[in-house]
């Protein structure tokens, strides 16, 4: 079977063949115009010698650039690994140091192509995953409000002789539940606005305490048998009153949803801080519950579909703040920030 010679060994054939020709052309005309055989002896001794050096060296000038070709060739199969390859190798000749430098070159800019390639990718598995999870986190949150919307509706419907009474209290909670959706749309879309860039301040001066209390009015009247404990003397401050507001909302109903007793809102001269002694949050827990859709994997602590702490810490970015969780197990938690 053919095997395609090396490099070296191409050159040397041609060489040796060319030299062994030119060797015997010279040695005939040596013998042809030389007379005395001991000078045509030594003629062809020392043309000899010369084309025994000639060879050597062209075998020694093949070999070197034989190793060029192989530390060439040991690049291309090294894409992967382009940082960690000594560049500093000395080249024998300015072409192939020409063409080591471009073959660098090419090899660093399609590495650099690579790795944007890898993060694009990155991004879009990781768009595609949370599209999957909001997706999953809607039906999750929409399947509750809808079954009791249509529970409370169907029996409407099928009994007209339910007493009014009870009539008021199923519309009651048929009101509540649609409430429900609203808002989980509202965050949604508020949400969409946050990924896409739309979301912009406007800022206002406003006073915080009256802002809380508006907040907890309104939730008074979700949880009518719950304590809301406003703490604090009245600030002026200057901020998105609207976005602030969520905030705020979202803070104290997380508060109220998970925890039993007494939610407190306090308002110090430089920070606000929303404390509940609810069941808490777990260490593991506690840096990702502000990430999109991130679910608990108990049902101890639950952000509901993922995004309300979410839009809480990007409003508060937007705002040059920053959302603070302290929480223990059992104990309860604090969120606080600056504003």
């Amino acid at each position: 079977m053919f095997t395609k010679p090396k490099f070296t060994e191409y050159v040397m054939a041609r060489l040796v063949t060319l030299a062994v020709f030119v060797f015997i052309l010279f040695s005939v005309l040596i013998v042809i115009v030389m007379k005395e055989q001991v000078d045509t002896i030594l003629a062809i001794t020392l043309l000899g010698l010369a084309f025994a050096l000639f060879i050597f060296s062209i075998y020694r000038g093949a070999k070197r650039m034989q190793n060029e070709l192989e530390v060439i060739n040991k690049y291309l199969k090294n894409l992967d690994e382009i940082e960690q390859i000594d560049y500093e190798t000395r080249f024998f000749t300015h072409e192939f140091e020409e063409i080591n430098e471009n073959l660098i070159r090419v090899l660093k800019s399609a590495k650099k192509r690579e790795d944007i390639k890898q993060r694009y990718n990155a991004k879009l598995k990781l768009k595609n995953r949370q599209r999957a999870d909001m997706l999953s986190a809607i039906a999750h949150e929409f399947r509750n409000p809808i079954a009791s919307i249509m529970g409370y509706s169907q029996t409407l419907q099928e009994d007209p002789d339910i007493p009014k009474e009870l009539q008021e209290k199923f519309l009651g909670k048929v009101y509540s539940n649609g409430q429900k959706i609203e808002s989980l749309l509202s965050r949604l879309i508020l949400w969409n606005k946050f990924e896409s860039g739309e979301a912009t301040l406007h800022k206002s001066t406003f006073n915080i305490l009256s802002l809380a209390n508006e907040v907890k009015a309104a939730l008074q009247e979700s949880y009518k048998d719950r304590e809301i404990e406003i703490i604090g003397e009245e600030r002026t401050v200057e901020a998105d009153r609207t976005l602030i507001e969520l905030v705020l909302k979202n803070l104290m109903e997380n508060a109220l949803k998970y925890s039993k007793d007494t939610v407190t809102l306090k308002i110090d001269e430089d920070r606000i801080s929303v404390i509940d002694k609810g069941s808490g949050i777990s260490e593991k827990d506690l840096g990702k519950v502000t990430k999109k859709f991130y679910r608990s994997g108990t049902h101890n602590w639950d952000n509901s579909m993922g995004l309300g702490l979410s839009i809480v810490k990007t409003i508060l970015t937007l705002h040059d703040s920053e959302l603070e969780i302290s929480s223990a197990l059992d104990v309860g938690s604090t969120f606080s920030f600056k504003i």
